[in-house]
């Protein structure tokens, strides 16, 4: 865990970190989207010192993004056990890849904890051909030839979030259209939420940090190590209050 220079508003125990919580913003997020994704942690970390959890192991957890990775799929299993409308009408099927031709180069927004899983899970494939020999602009986690995810069971939240009940829109949309049928599930919304309270939460302490998943991917197959990959991939820090900002600006 990276400790800043600082020691202002740095925390010792759970109570004080609760009670930081309760005064720490999730920047650029709207207001209902910053209390639910405060509640959500609270209950997590009330939970975690009720279990007797390490404080420390959970201060990793924060800084990590673990936490809020932990919390999105949990939020995320409660959606799809009320089977809605989006899921049921789903329109994904194996090697439909089309959401994984990322234009824009970044991939989405992932965190320390995602991206040093998914670089463990690639990179044995060095050297192998990857989703760019299929599409100049598809993550080199595909396998070109069946278009399946090669690094599927650690794939990070923005993957595991996305939906669609349109294979035409998806396909217009990976030749850079903007047609309607495709997003992603609300789960994700708490995941931004409780990473942007995780980063103010842990100011002064230690630092939030966020990765381009297409730079991760990318860097992991054509060989970089770990810490090369990692400085390559990490965002400028306005990143993450940008993303969340960009959900207040979408239309509803």
């Amino acid at each position: 865990m990276r400790k800043t220079t600082g020691s202002k508003g740095k925390v010792t125990d759970m109570a004080a970190l609760r009670r930081k919580l309760a005064k720490s913003r999730a920047r650029g997020m709207p207001k209902f989207l910053e209390d639910r994704g405060r509640r959500l942690l609270d209950a997590y970390l009330a939970t975690s010192d009720t279990d007797g959890r390490p404080f420390r192991a959970m201060l990793g957890e924060l800084a990590s993004g673990e936490a809020a990775r932990k919390l999105a799929a949990m939020t995320g299993a409660q959606l799809r056990s009320e089977r809605p409308e989006e899921l049921e009408n789903a329109a994904c099927t194996t090697g439909c890849a089309f959401c994984c031709i990322l234009l824009e180069g970044d991939g989405g927004l992932i965190t320390e904890a995602e991206a040093t899983t998914l670089h463990t899970a690639l990179a044995p494939l060095t050297g192998q051909p990857d989703g760019r020999a299929w599409n100049a602009h598809a993550c080199a986690a595909l396998d070109p030839e069946t278009r399946l995810c090669r690094a599927y069971d650690a794939r990070p939240t923005v993957c595991r979030s996305f939906i669609s009940v349109d294979v035409d829109a998806c396909r217009e949309n990976a030749e850079g259209g903007d047609e309607d049928g495709s997003g992603m599930l609300g789960n994700h919304l708490d995941y931004l939420a409780v990473l942007a309270l995780s980063r103010d939460l842990m100011r002064g302490t230690a630092l939030v940090t966020t990765y381009s998943m297409q730079q991760i991917t990318s860097a992991a197959v054509d060989g970089a190590p770990l810490d090369t990959a990692m400085k390559r991939a990490r965002h400028k820090s306005s990143e993450l209050e940008d993303t969340c900002a960009d959900i207040g600006n979408s239309p509803s």
